[in-house]
């Protein structure tokens, strides 16, 4: 069973950089989608960005509207994981990050990148803190 995992969270101040890293850590992962939550106490499970690679063809990249310009997902093919650099950190950004994945890649398209409910593998979360 394929099995996430995150790296790389911790704290950082407001305007700095942290980068997420999620592997399959059993090396198994055959999909071609992979994609970044945040949640805080209290509120819904928040999409933050996604990733859809495929041979031949240029990434497929969504960003939800609070991070957008200010985080970059992308992979890693030699270590076959997906990182997301978060620059220009705010307050509002500290959560819990989520590494996702759908069991079925073709599952994903435009309309509903941003739903917890299509993504059925997940990582057990990295906190990110950032202090103003």
């Amino acid at each position: 069973q394929v099995t996430l995992v995150e790296s790389g969270g911790g704290l950082v101040q407001a305007g700095g950089s942290l980068k997420l890293s999620c592997a399959d850590s059993k090396g198994i992962f055959s999909g071609y989608v992979m994609g970044w939550f945040r949640q805080t106490p209290g509120l819904e499970r928040e999409f933050v960005a996604v990733i859809r690679w495929s041979d031949g063809s240029d990434d497929v990249l969504f960003y939800g509207d609070s991070v957008k310009g200010r985080f970059t997902i992308s992979r890693d093919t030699v270590n076959k994981s997906v990182s997301l650099q978060m620059n220009s950190m705010k307050p509002e950004d500290t959560a819990i990050y989520y590494c996702a994945a759908p069991l079925r890649s073709t599952r994903l398209d435009r309309y509903n990148y941003y739903r917890p409910p299509i993504y059925d593998l997940w990582g057990q979360g990295t906190q990110v803190t950032v202090s103003s």
